[in-house]
């Protein structure tokens, strides 16, 4: 039967349809529902990892013990796995194991927008691109199959568009299925699991040999099967092209010849150079990088327009797309540019924390302190502290890298006081190990984990510090506090999210500390969590605000302007919005008039409404 699907449902399918047995990842747009559908299929087993290497060993072990794996995470956390990657392509596999990137052109939920194309020409290990739902489904079952022909690694890559966007695919309901244990231990040829030098420097030649033997199947098998595929159409004009590309490309010059490379690496350079040759002029269509135009550029293939015509940077629609046709005299007529809007005003909606955020008051309390400390920032819900009101943090790189600043700027002789805000799942993902560094080197720095119960940003998954596993099962919930002091921390306090004065005094108190790191562990759950209790709703007494702009600074999305003027300053009087608020009570406890209260009165919230 034919249903809508994800790419990221598409891929859940297909590995569960192609034998996959387990699965890890860690989460991250836009690759999280891959992993959160596959859970849910019978005799699996699939697993949140505390980062994206972990996920990846993890798999790399279950394919030296013969199983079909699966890690999928999205393009940076390729970056945090590389070192698994770079090794497991000289040692090879038993089973099968197919890592997923999900990249993301046009930073549209990352910090960066990296091409992991060539990720597998540097660790030489074939990667595949499907270019709609049924093919991600389809190609996840070929990944397997070559994997354990060539026993090797194989990357799976998608986009953002294509892990979202939804389109038919050919699915069955899933039958009864019972996990099966791995087969005894096989230790034959285990020397090549243990990538020893001896290992790697013979192995070099032998993964050279397996790119060449790779190439010749996607040269001869890959256009059987239909990961790659020519359609024929008129010759004056031949378009190279890969992944969701494939789509502006179809629609935009159906008519002309188009070679749709499934298999982006390695390439089937004779096929190409075939193709080349029966058509006038080759054209190359891409996202993000010229990774296959380069390649076939190196081939001595004449490529008459690529990245002059098609954009670098950004994720590519289809105006670009007809844009960069047009300017390489493939269409006639130009981009019709659509009629301006006349007289209208967009109003900016930068983003903010959620109404009743446990990161609020830290927040509201860490501004005070930037004059005299750096803030060093991680990546999470958080992040939004280096927004206005706030404007709170100096520096963020990338995951669990806070601590590491911090430390690293206190040790190079900063001036000022260092504070890195990193949290709980990030905590585990990437932050112990530099917070066991900045213990052993005795840094004075402070170091605040916002706990909030959850990875909220990526859509509420579970972590260590949760204890609830993918599958639902109850696991063991790690105290950060704890594992903190058994670190060797010697000051570690835990204090409530949405007590001002107690955040603020307990920051004060770290940054007194001098006996090496001092950890603030901020606990409050997010609001989309089960842990969250809804309060009693805020509402500001008009004739007591004097429109102070405290509840403001706030910077919560329920604290409003009221149409009531307070004469002495002209300015608009505050008022709560009672469809957002939730009652964290952060704005009543910083407001020096005491105007804000609990709508305990139906009406008073009559009169908030």
């Amino acid at each position: 039967m034919k249903v809508l699907l994800s790419g990221n449902e598409a891929i859940a399918l297909g590995a569960w349809e192609a034998g996959i047995q387990y699965a890890s990842a860690y989460p991250g747009t836009p690759s999280t529902e891959i992993l959160e559908n596959f859970a849910r299929y019978p005799g699996i087993r699939a697993e949140w990892a505390s980062n994206e290497k972990v996920a990846l060993d993890n798999a790399v072990g279950a394919a030296f013990g013969g199983a079909r794996t699966l890690a999928a995470m999205k393009h940076v956390g390729v970056n945090v796995a590389a070192d698994s990657l770079m090794s497991v392509s000289y040692t090879g596999v038993k089973g099968a194991l197919i890592l997923v990137s999900a990249d993301d052109p046009g930073c549209l939920s990352s910090q960066n927008e990296q091409d992991n194309r060539q990720y597998a020409r540097f660790g030489k290990f074939p990667c595949i691109d499907p270019a709609d739902s049924d093919e991600a489904r389809r190609f996840v079952g070929i990944a397997v199959d070559v994997s354990e022909q060539f026993r090797t690694p194989v990357m799976l890559r998608t986009t953002t568009r294509l892990s979202h966007s939804k389109s038919a695919v050919e699915a069955r309901v899933p039958d009864a299925r019972e996990f099966k244990p791995l087969s005894p231990f096989d230790r034959e040829d285990g020397l090549d699991r243990t990538i020893l030098p001896e290992v790697a420097r013979r192995r070099h030649p032998e993964i050279e040999a397996r790119l060449n033997a790779i190439a010749e199947w996607s040269a001869t098998e890959g256009f059987d099967c239909g990961v790659n595929r020519i359609e024929w159409g008129e010759t004056d004009i031949g378009i190279v092209t890969s992944g969701i590309t494939y789509q502006y490309v179809r629609e935009l010059a159906g008519h002309k010849s188009i070679l749709k490379l499934g298999m982006s690496y390695p390439l089937p350079l004779d096929r190409i150079r075939e193709f080349a040759e029966s058509v006038d002029t080759l054209i190359v269509v891409e996202e993000l990088d010229p990774f296959i135009e380069e390649q076939i550029r190196a081939a001595g293939i004449v490529v008459a327009h690529g990245k002059d015509v098609i954009p670098i940077c950004g994720e590519l629609t289809l105006a670009a797309v007809r844009q960069g046709l047009y300017e390489a005299g493939l269409l006639a007529a130009p981009l019709e540019q659509p009629a301006p809007f006349e007289d209208v005003t967009v109003p900016r909606r930068p983003p903010a924390l959620c109404p009743g955020c446990p990161h609020r008051a830290f927040f509201y309390n860490l501004r005070r302190h930037k004059r005299k400390a750096v803030l060093a920032g991680d990546i999470g819900c958080y992040s939004m502290g280096a927004m206005p009101p706030y404007e709170a943090m100096d520096m963020v790189i990338s995951m669990g890298a806070s601590i590491g600043m911090a430390h690293g700027f206190a040790r190079a002789g900063g001036q000022e006081s260092a504070i890195a805000t990193i949290g709980d799942s990030t905590f585990f993902h990437s932050g112990m190990a530099p917070l066991a560094s900045a213990v052993y080197n005795r840094s004075n720095i402070a170091v605040a984990i916002l706990d909030n119960r959850i990875t909220a940003m990526t859509g509420q998954q579970q972590n260590p510090g949760t204890g609830i596993t993918l599958q639902g099962e109850q696991g063991h919930e790690i105290d950060i506090a704890m594992v903190c002091r058994a670190m060797g921390v010697t000051f570690v306090e835990e204090v409530n999210a949405w007590d001002v004065n107690a955040v603020n005094k307990v920051l004060r108190d770290a940054l007194a500390h001098e006996d090496g790191p001092a950890v603030v562990v901020v606990r409050g759950a997010c609001v989309f969590t089960p842990h969250f209790h809804l309060q009693p709703k805020m509402h500001v007494d008009l004739a007591k605000c004097v429109t102070c702009g405290s509840c403001f600074r706030v910077g919560c999305p329920a604290i409003i302007k009221s149409d009531e003027i307070y004469p002495t300053s002209g300015k608009q009087k505050a008022a709560v919005d009672p469809l957002l608020c939730t009652g964290c009570t952060v704005c009543m406890q910083v407001c020096p008039v005491q105007a804000i209260g609990p709508a305990e009165r139906e009406g008073s919230l009559q009169e908030a409404l």
